[in-house]
C-alpha cells in the first residue's frame, strides 16, 4: 500500500527527477514531497538550475525611533515570509523589557511610584488595584512592570545598561533559535545607536552561515508620527493609564530617543554589512550591499508597501456546471445558480465599495475630533487658536496638522476586478460596470491543476490512482498532482507571489473572482494562517472574504449569499473560516508533517 511506503521512508526522500517524473511543467525537478526544507529550493527558475542560499540563516535587525512603524513592518514580513515556507519568527525586546521590569528597573530606581491615595483603593498610576505584592508574588500593580520615559533617558547610565543587556539576551535567544532549525528571526526593537548596532554585528561574526539584514524605518511625515503615537498609548506600556497621561510620557520618551539616535551610514558600511532604509512608508526605499537571495526577497517586498484604505475581497466564482457534478479542474460555464450569484455580487460590491468610502470618512471625522478634544483638554482652546495663529504650542500645531490631514484622507476611487482566465470566474464579473470597474483576467489566479486527474470526481480518483488519492490525504500541501503541469500548493504559493506583491502595492479596493485552492492560499496569507491548515481550510461557494489592511494586522469581515433573497447577509469571521482537520484511517498512519512556517504542528492544536 501507498501508506506503507510513505511511512517506511523518510519524507525527504519520496521525490521523482526530472527523468522520472511524468509531470513536466513548470517545476521540473521538484519532489512530490519536500516537507523536511522550505520548497524555495526545490524550485528551477527558468532554463537552468539556480542555486538559492537559503541554507543560511538571516537575521534581520529593526532599527527606527519609536512610532516610526517598525512593528507593523515586523508583522506584514513576518506574515510574508511565513506565507512563502520559510520558518520565522519575531524577537520584541520590548516585551522582554516588560518582563523584567519589575526586579532590574526597581533597583535602578526607575518604576513608576506606586500611589493608592484615591478613596477607592487603586493605583492612580494605573487604575488597577493597590497594594503591596506578597513576597513571590507578580507585582500589585501593573506600574510595577513599566518603565517611565526617564528609563530611556540617555543619560541615566544604570537604565542604559538594563536595556543593553535585555536587548543582548533577546539576540542570544534568537541566536539559539536559528540553530535549533529556525531559518530567519527579526529582532524587534530600536537599535537606534552604533553602539547597540556594533555590538550585535561582533556577536553575529562567531556564528557561520547566518547573514545579517538592518531594516531602518524613517518617516518624516508628522501626521503619520502622530497617528502612530495615538497608537501607542494603547501599548501594553500603558494598559490602565489615562490616554493623555500615556501620551506625554511617550512623547517624553521619544525625546530622549532623539538624542541618542543615529541613522545607519558609514558607521555600518564600513563594517560591510547590509542594509535597507524604509522612508515615509516606502515612499523612498535605499538598499546597500544587498547580496543574498533572502535578503533580496525582504527588500523587494518592503518595497510594495502602503498605508492607503482599502479592502481586498475574496470570491469564489458563482456555481459551475462541474461544481454541479462534482467534478474537479475543468473550464465548465455558470450553472444558472452561478449567474444568479454573479448579478447578486456585482450588485453587493456597488454597495459596498460607496459604504467603505462613508466608513473611512466617518472615521477619521471622529478620529480628528478625538484629536482636538484630546489636545483642548490639556490645553484650552489650543486646537482654534493653532488654527488662528495665535498659538505657538507644536502639540496643538502637530493636532491640527493631523486633524486636517484625516478630514482630507479619501478612499481611492478606483476599483478592479481580477478573474483567472478560466470561464467560471470571466463570467462571473460579466455583471460589473466596465465604466465604474477594471476588469483584468489574471492567469496567475487559475486553479490549481489536477494534471490527470482534471475533470474527474473525487471518487473516481479513490477508485482509479488510490496510491494517489492516499498520497494526497497524508499531505496536501505538498502533494503534487500526477501528468503533465499537476501541482501542489506550494506551486500555488509561488505561483500567487506576484499577485500578493501587487496588492501589498496598489492604492485601490480589489475584488479577486477566483477558485477554491486560489482563496485558500490568499486567505491564509492575508489571515495568517500557517501552511498545513491552507488546504483543509473550508471556503464553500457563495461567500465573501474582506480583508482590510489596519496598522496591527488585518481586519476580516465575511457575507453568505442567501439564494432566496437574492443578496448577502454578513456573518461571523471567526467562525467563517473552518479547519478541517485530517483524521487519519488509522493510528499507525504517519502524523502530520511540521509546516515550514512554525516548528511543531499538532492536528489538534
Amino acid at each position: 500500500m501507498c501508506s506503507e511506503r510513505l511511512r517506511r521512508l523518510p519524507y525527504e526522500n519520496l521525490s521523482t527527477t526530472e527523468d522520472s517524473s511524468p509531470m513536466g511543467g513548470m517545476f521540473f525537478g521538484t519532489p512530490r514531497f519536500a516537507n523536511s526544507v522550505p520548497f524555495f529550493r526545490f524550485q528551477r527558475f527558468g532554463h537552468g538550475d539556480v542555486h538559492t542560499d537559503s541554507d543560511h540563516k538571516l537575521v534581520v535587525v529593526m532599527v527606527g525611533l519609536p512610532a516610526r512603524g517598525k512593528s507593523y513592518i515586523v508583522k506584514k514580513l513576518k506574515r510574508y515570509l511565513s506565507w512563502l515556507g520559510f520558518q520565522t519568527k519575531i524577537f520584541n525586546v520590548g516585551d522582554r523589557r516588560r518582563l523584567a521590569g519589575s526586579g532590574d528597573a526597581a533597583q535602578a530606581g526607575q518604576h513608576r511610584p506606586h500611589s493608592t491615595g484615591s478613596t477607592t483603593g487603586r493605583c492612580s498610576g494605573c487604575s488597577s488595584p493597590g497594594g503591596e505584592a506578597p513576597a513571590g508574588k507578580a507585582p500589585a500593580c501593573q506600574c510595577e512592570t513599566r518603565h517611565p520615559s526617564a528609563f530611556f533617558d540617555p543619560d541615566n547610565k544604570q537604565a542604559k545598561q538594563i536595556r543593553e543587556q535585555v536587548a543582548l539576551e533577546v539576540f542570544e535567544d534568537l541566536l539559539r533559535w536559528l540553530q535549533a532549525g529556525g531559518q530567519i528571526a527579526i529582532h524587534d526593537a530600536t537599535n537606534s545607536t552604533i553602539e547597540r548596532r556594533k555590538a550585535l554585528i561582533s556577536r553575529l561574526k562567531s556564528e557561520t552561515d547566518m547573514n545579517l539584514l538592518f531594516v531602518e524605518s524613517i518617516c518624516n511625515d508628522r501626521d503619520i508620527i502622530n497617528r502612530n503615537i495615538k497608537l501607542k498609548t494603547h501599548s501594553p506600556d500603558y494598559v490602565g493609564i489615562d490616554p493623555d497621561v500615556a501620551e506625554a510620557d511617550f512623547r517624553a520618551r521619544l525625546r530622549n530617543y532623539e538624542r541618542a539616535y543615529r541613522t545607519i551610514g558609514a558607521a555600518e558600511e564600513m563594517l560591510d554589512v547590509q542594509y535597507c532604509k524604509i522612508i515615509d512608508v516606502g515612499k523612498k526605499v535605499i538598499a546597500y550591499n544587498i547580496q543574498g537571495f533572502l535578503e533580496s526577497q525582504v527588500v523587494f517586498y518592503l518595497m510594495n508597501m502602503n498605508l492607503e484604505p482599502r479592502v481586498i475581497y475574496i470570491t469564489r466564482h458563482g456555481e459551475s456546471e462541474d461544481n454541479a457534478a462534482g467534478r474537479i479542474g475543468g473550464d465548465a460555464s455558470l450553472s444558472p445558480s452561478g449567474v444568479a450569484y454573479a448579478k447578486a455580487l456585482s450588485r453587493f460590491i456597488d454597495r459596498r465599495r460607496l459604504e467603505f468610502a462613508v466608513e473611512v470618512e466617518e472615521h477619521n471625522r471622529q478620529l480628528a475630533q478625538s484629536i482636538c478634544s484630546s489636545t483642548t483638554s490639556s490645553t484650552p482652546g489650543a486646537c482654534s487658536e493653532a488654527e488662528s495663529g495665535t498659538s505657538h504650542s507644536a502639540a496643538a500645531a502637530d493636532a491640527l496638522r493631523l486633524e486636517q490631514s484625516l478630514l482630507r484622507r479619501r478612499v481611492h476611487p478606483g476599483f478592479e476586478v481580477w478573474t483567472s482566465m478560466l470561464k467560471r470566474t470571466m463570467e462571473t464579473a460579466e455583471y460589473f460596470d466596465p465604466q465604474i470597474y477594471r476588469v483584468k483576467n489574471i492567469k496567475s489566479l487559475n486553479e490549481i491543476y489536477a494534471g490527470k486527474c482534471e475533470g474527474m470526481t473525487y471518487s473516481e480518483i479513490a477508485r482509479q490512482y488510490p496510491d494517489e488519492y492516499e498520497a494526497r490525504q497524508l499531505d496536501k500541501f505538498y502533494y503534487r498532482y500526477p501528468g503533465i503541469g499537476g501541482e501542489s500548493y506550494a506551486d500555488v504559493v509561488l505561483r500567487l507571489q506576484q499577485v500578493i506583491v501587487e496588492l501589498e502595492r496598489i492604492r485601490h479596493s480589489v475584488l479577486l473572482v477566483t477558485h477554491r485552492a486560489m482563496a485558500r492560499t490568499l486567505l491564509a496569507y492575508f489571515m495568517d494562517i500557517p501552511t498545513t491548515h491552507m488546504p483543509d481550510m473550508e471556503l464553500p461557494l457563495g461567500y465573501i472574504y474582506a480583508c482590510e489592511p489596519r496598522p496591527f494586522g488585518n481586519h476580516l469581515r465575511v457575507w453568505r449569499y442567501v439564494p432566496h433573497l437574492d443578496d448577502f447577509e454578513e456573518v461571523d469571521s471567526a467562525s467563517a473560516i473552518r479547519i478541517r482537520y485530517p483524521q487519519n484511517p488509522t493510528s499507525n498512519d504517519a502524523p502530520p508533517l511540521p509546516s515550514p512556517a512554525e516548528p511543531a504542528y499538532s492536528a489538534k492544536n
